[in-house]
Order: C-alpha cells, then sequence, then structure tokens
C-alpha cells in the first residue's frame, strides 16, 4: 500500500516556497530590467578609443598572454559567450564590431572566461568536469519527482532531489566562475587603459547587473530545491505518524 500522504507537510512547504518566491522573483525581474537597462545605455555611449567589442577581447587575451583563441561574431543580443569546445569567443552582433563602452565591457568578460580555460582556473575546471552529470540531473529529476509525487515513493522523490540538487551546485559554481571572469576583465581594462575612469565605472555597471542574474538563479534554483526537500521531510513525518498511531 501507498504510504501515509504528507498533506501538511506539502502544505508548508508550499507555504514557505511562495513566500520567499515572492522577494526571489522580484530580484531575478529587477536583475534582468538592470542588465537590459546598463547595456541599453552604454551602448549608446562610444569609448573614446574606438575600440571594438572583437579588439577588446583580442587586448585581454594578449595581455593574459594567451594567443590561440578565435574571435567571431554570432547573431542576436547579449548572445555573447565563450565555447571551451572549440576555443572560440562569440560576441554578438551588437558587441562585435561596436566601439562602446557596454561592447567592451561584455567582450573583456568573455576573454576572461577564455582566460580561465587557459590558465586552469580551478572553479571553471570544476564546472566543466561536471557538466555532464548536471544535464542528467536537469532532464532525470523532475521526472522522478513528479512519479515519486503520484506514486508516494519516497526513494524515487530522494533520488529526484538528488539529482535536481546537482542543477543547484551547478549554479553554486558559476558564481565564481563569472566573477572572476568579470574581475579579470576589469583588471585589464583599466591595467591597459582600454577605457578611461568613467568609462569603466559604465563598463563595472554592465557586468555587476550581468553578475545579479546569476545570483537569482542560483537563489531561484536553491529555492526550489528546498521545496521538494521540505515536502521530503514532512511526508517522511506523516509516514512515521501514521505508523506510530497503528502500533498504538
Amino acid at each position: 500500500m501507498p504510504y501515509y500522504y504528507g498533506g501538511y507537510g506539502d502544505f508548508l512547504a508550499n507555504n514557505i516556497y511562495f513566500l520567499l518566491l515572492i522577494p526571489v522573483m522580484i530580484l531575478s525581474l529587477w536583475a534582468q530590467v538592470q542588465v537590459s537597462g546598463s547595456f541599453d545605455k552604454y551602448s549608446r555611449v562610444s569609448n573614446r578609443r574606438r575600440l571594438t567589442g572583437a579588439q577588446a577581447a583580442e587586448a585581454v587575451l594578449r595581455a593574459n598572454g594567451v594567443y590561440d583563441v578565435t574571435i567571431t561574431s554570432t547573431r542576436g543580443k547579449l548572445t555573447d559567450h565563450y565555447d571551451p569546445r572549440d576555443n572560440t569567443i562569440y560576441l554578438s552582433q551588437a558587441v562585435y564590431s561596436s566601439a562602446t563602452v557596454a561592447a567592451v565591457g561584455v567582450a573583456a568578460h568573455e576573454a576572461g572566461h577564455a582566460v580561465q580555460y587557459a590558465v586552469g582556473y580551478a572553479p571553471v575546471r570544476l564546472r566543466s568536469a561536471i557538466v555532464p552529470v548536471t544535464n542528467l540531473g536537469s532532464r532525470c529529476s523532475m521526472i522522478l519527482l513528479l512519479i515519486g509525487l503520484l506514486f508516494y515513493s519516497q526513494s524515487l522523490f530522494l533520488v529526484g532531489i538528488l539529482l535536481f540538487s546537482l542543477t543547484t551546485f551547478f549554479q553554486l559554481v558559476t558564481l565564481p566562475v563569472e566573477f572572476n571572469a568579470s574581475r579579470r576583465a576589469l583588471e585589464t581594462i583599466e591595467g591597459r587603459n582600454l577605457l578611461d575612469h568613467e568609462e569603466l565605472t559604465g563598463a563595472r555597471k554592465v557586468l555587476r547587473a550581468a553578475a545579479l542574474t546569476y545570483v537569482a538563479a542560483l537563489l531561484m534554483s536553491a529555492l526550489q530545491l528546498l521545496r521538494y526537500v521540505l515536502i521530503f521531510l514532512g511526508r517522511n513525518g506523516g509516514r512515521d505518524s501514521r505508523r506510530g498511531g497503528g502500533r498504538g
């Protein structure tokens, strides 16, 4: 027979979840607005050196002794990224050929990621190592959690929680990777005088806003994980109470 349905445990978990969800969602929405607003604002501000995003990325790579990374353009807005599989920095069209403060900041950040891989930065190596298991966890966790809920299987539900926790751990590891890439970028921009003081302030605002989105993503994932854990504990408590009452 299926074990006792922990209705109170589910009720408590949902109430705690939705209570915390409101500020986390507000933070997430605010972060997205900040990213878009900061990028749009400083995309309209040309830098005095007329340095394009591609040139800024190249400058960061050279300053850190990295010479084998390809820099190319890609479609979309804010689609900039570094792909370690082909050792290529992909810059959106609004960044690659634009001589703006935002373009320099974003491009330098992506070059910072390339430098991390070149020097063997520990958190980025850890993140790369756990990508396969994280992808597996994200695909399978929801299925197991749903089956565990429908059929009241604590064992399947627990496995689903463990798999989902890999996603949260990945988000946690991502934070130092992103913050470090921005630090490397800003240090090089300032050290090589790629931007003047006022322009550097603008680039810093763009990168800080982007970093905040990763903080929000971590909090959202951690909150979802907490919800599952509370449901698990609540149902366990309900089952134990049921068994204790039966023995009486």
